[in-house]
């Protein structure tokens, strides 16, 4: 019994291991796709959106290893929230990778036009503050650190700053005729992929919150709705009386 506890905690270990290595993966590809972008590299976009298949094939990894210890091993309690968190957390990074690749086809669409010094410096601080929440985030995990994972939100509040001082930008480019409207809308759509990024970082430190303390915002939700039912019986009950 003794080695097959022993056998079961490897294997989690090693889960937690393919997960802090694909982490990494996309906190290195978030300045990387910044780059291409910014410097109009055909030949690294492709090679970033080729490279998508190994990025699916180890969250699919992931998550397989995940589910067959839940099916063979039965766990609980923390064992249950770490294990039943990595199908969760591989999803999130894949989903990640995806909008590093979205940065990608933006810069193939935008190829040939020229970006004005203010767009390009925001394209720049909105890449160096999701690629700062990411690499919080995956050290909150590989550490379980929950009181730095609970700052993920609060950090994040900056980057949805930086997103909408980049739309008011792009307004103002295209109203002056810095840029034309395809453009426009490409990079609309990549200030989204940044504020994405950095969402999909919050999560991953919920994750961690859940891993350590069992906590869920759904339970926060759950709370509130529960103490306005109890208020609206409460006043139901005072009406009647």
């Amino acid at each position: 019994m003794n080695d097959l506890r022993q056998g079961f905690h490897r294997d989690v270990e090693e889960i937690r291991s393919q997960i802090g290595r694909l982490g990494a993966l996309i906190v290195e590809m978030i300045p990387r796709v910044t780059d291409i972008l910014l410097d109009q590299d055909l030949e690294g976009a492709e090679y970033v959106l080729l490279g998508d298949d190994e990025i699916d094939a180890r969250a699919v990894d992931i998550e397989e290893r995940a589910l067959r210890l839940l099916a063979l091993q039965a766990p609980v309690a923390g064992d249950l929230r770490q294990i039943a968190s990595a199908l969760k957390i591989s999803s999130e990074m894949e989903r990640s990778a995806d909008l590093c690749c979205n940065v990608c086809k933006a810069a193939r669409r935008i190829y040939g036009h020229e970006l004005d010094p203010k767009l390009r410096g925001i394209i720049q601080k909105l890449s160096t503050q999701a690629t700062r929440e990411y690499r919080e985030a995956l050290d909150a995990y590989v550490n379980l650190d929950a009181v730095h994972a609970a700052a993920l939100d609060d950090i994040d509040s900056y980057l949805d700053d930086l997103h909408r001082l980049f739309i008011q930008q792009i307004l103002e480019s295209h109203s002056n005729g810095s840029i034309d409207l395809q453009v426009a809308v490409q990079l609309a759509l990549v200030g989204r992929f940044y504020e994405r990024l950095g969402d999909h970082a919050v999560n991953l430190g919920q994750k961690v919150r859940y891993i350590v303390t069992g906590w869920l915002p759904e339970q926060e939700a759950l709370a509130r709705f529960r103490a306005r039912e109890e208020a609206e019986s409460a006043r139901g009950a005072a009406e009647q009386e």
